[in-house]
């Protein structure tokens, strides 16, 4: 509808007119100077299409095309070298991609993917945090995590390095939060168990290497546990220390230890030396109580032997064998004794013997 009244009337009434208007008057009085509604309607729908067969609408279905198209670009991956490629479906794991190279996913909001480094050897550190600066790598200590109690009730200072590698990267990503906080904890957790089951010394001289094999199977198999996707490769003890606040008593106490175990090696010495002499004489002593044992059987059943033979001898032959024994036992007896002879028809008595044997031989002795 035309603002103008065929008839000449204005609804909002006269206003004051202008040269040249033809007559015409515009609403609010302003003159031809006012664009008409109508032609501005007009001019936007020639210019959106309204007439000449489109007009620029025409191109929408081209750009809704190529919207499309670069959002399906989007889909497009690379895997490389040593990555594997964990592609979830709203949210949700649908599949992993092992080998390296091209790949393709349906472009956000459907699928997302993610990229997981597999071959990089990752390093956690329990006890200190390492820093490069420009000239060396700086180590701060973290008492908090570096001190711990050992068996024998003494303090140890130790720094530790788990080197670790991702090898299921959907456990990794879907099965523990906080991954590299989470082994952290456990690989603390693990260590100090194992320092609170060992004593102070071996931990800081000759035990690292069994502490270390111990710490890594436990971290394993709690990691296993967890499903975590993660491979321990070694764990390195970088330092363990007597703190310095006992490192005074803790000295005091090895130096008592060693004086005790100088005492007990020198007494282990003497106990040495003295147990194969008390043996040797004990065996020495067992040896002649045995042969003591075997001359007395065998003279003991040699004299009961020796009487067998007489009393079969007596039997057969009874004077005989009784004047022999007689001769035999005067014989034994004389021979020992000193012999004086009693004449008892010679009224001076006792008469003297004169032993010519001992005077022979006290004379070969005096010639000497």
């Amino acid at each position: 509808m035309n603002w103008n009244n065929q008839n000449g009337n204005n609804p909002w009434g006269t206003g004051p007119t202008g040269g040249n208007d033809g007559g015409s008057n515009r609403p609010g009085g302003r003159g031809d100077n006012t664009p008409d509604i109508d032609e501005l309607l007009r001019k936007a729908r020639e210019r959106f299409g309204g007439t000449g067969g489109g007009g620029h609408f025409k191109f929408i279905p081209f750009i809704l095309i190529g919207f499309i198209a670069l959002w399906a670009v989007t889909g497009f991956y690379i895997v490389n070298p040593g990555y594997h490629a964990v592609i979830q479906q709203f949210g949700k794991w649908d599949r992993t991609k092992a080998s390296e190279g091209l790949g393709y996913h349906v472009p956000w909001p459907v699928e997302e993917v993610t990229l997981i480094n597999v071959a990089e050897l990752r390093r956690t550190q329990i006890g200190f945090e390492q820093g490069a600066s420009r000239n060396a790598t700086k180590r701060q200590d973290i008492s908090s995590e570096s001190l711990m109690l050992t068996s024998d009730i003494n303090i140890v200072d130790i720094d530790l390095e788990v080197q670790w590698v991702i090898k299921n990267a959907e456990d990794y990503i879907f099965n523990i939060k906080n991954q590299e906080d989470t082994i952290k904890q456990v690989a603390q957790s693990a260590l100090r168990e194992v320092v609170g089951q060992t004593r102070m010394l071996p931990i800081i001289t000759t035990g690292r290497e069994e502490v270390s094999q111990r710490v890594e199977e436990i971290l394993q198999t709690h990691l296993d546990e967890y499903n975590s996707g993660v491979d321990v490769r070694e764990v390195l003890i970088l330092s363990a220390t007597v703190h310095p606040d006992v490192e005074n008593a803790f000295n005091d106490v090895q130096g008592a230890k060693q004086d005790a175990e100088n005492v007990q090696n020198q007494a282990q010495k003497y106990r040495e030396e003295i147990i194969p002499v008390a043996r040797g004489q004990a065996e020495k002593m067992r040896l002649e109580a045995e042969a003591y044992k075997a001359a007395t059987i065998a003279r003991s059943t040699g004299d009961a032997q020796r009487f067998d033979d007489i009393y079969s001898a007596y039997v057969n032959g009874k004077d005989v064998t009784r004047e022999r024994i007689y001769i035999e036992t005067m014989q034994e007896i004389l021979s020992n004794a000193a012999t004086t002879i009693i004449d008892s028809e010679n009224s001076q008595g006792v008469v003297p013997y004169l032993p010519l044997d001992q005077v022979k031989r006290s004379n070969q002795s005096s010639g000497q």
